[in-house]
């Protein structure tokens, strides 16, 4: 039986989009707004690849994030079993936050997911606050459950959606969230594609170490 070929090292991954971008450390570390040493450790496997982390390369690099994802977290499989579920309580979900995003995520214990729902506190009022668009694999569902937003796409005018309005789309189409008004958004997001379950994995367990990395200023 032929070996499945193996997962490079993200800072490999990483290594070779830069290049491929013709860009010097120094010069993605300048166009990112982060540290040329973190930077530096990422590349060289020194620091781990957290979520906040994936999502600034990609955006950077304008890359499919599901390269990074793949090469950042070694594959989960759930114990084979029929009829699983997961029941999540009002305020009883796991989460991150950070002062870019506030995500929740219900069914958080189950793992290697077709699906990876997630409920999320748009707070970024722009595409330059929030960092740019971002781009995965798969395909993703958004229903607006309070608030008012806009989608932004690379292929698309600003889509704006309130409360009850809602939109499927291919999530490979670079995308991001911005909200629209004073007031709490508040959207239901259902991904669904290849490293999803990773994503929502990285972004939880990162989330409340990573700000203390970021340089002054984020």
């Amino acid at each position: 039986m032929t070996k499945p070929a193996p997962i490079p090292h993200p800072g490999r991954v990483l290594r070779a989009a830069r290049l491929e971008k013709g860009l010097t450390l120094r010069a993605l570390a300048a166009r990112l707004d982060m540290p040329f040493s973190t930077l530096s450790k990422l590349e060289n496997g020194k620091m781990a690849m957290t979520y906040d982390k994936l999502v600034r390369l990609a955006q950077g690099l304008e890359i499919d994030i599901a390269g990074l994802i793949a090469a950042a977290a070694p594959e989960e499989k759930p114990p084979a079993a029929l009829g699983r579920r997961s029941v999540a309580r009002a305020g009883d979900r796991q989460g991150a936050t950070t002062d870019r995003y506030a995500h929740l995520y219900p069914a958080g214990d189950l793992l290697d997911k077709m699906m990876v729902p997630i409920i999320i506190d748009v707070k970024a009022c722009s595409v330059e606050e929030i960092g740019g668009l971002v781009r995965h694999s798969g395909e993703e569902y958004l229903y607006v459950l309070s608030g008012t937003m806009e989608l932004h796409s690379d292929l698309y005018a600003p889509l704006r959606l309130s409360a009850g309005d809602s939109v499927y789309f291919d999530s490979g189409m670079a995308h991001c969230y911005v909200r629209v008004g004073e007031s709490p958004c508040r959207v239901l997001s259902v991904c669904a594609g290849p490293g999803m379950q990773r994503f929502a994995t990285l972004a939880r367990q990162s989330a409340s170490s990573d700000g203390a990395e970021k340089p002054a200023g984020h």
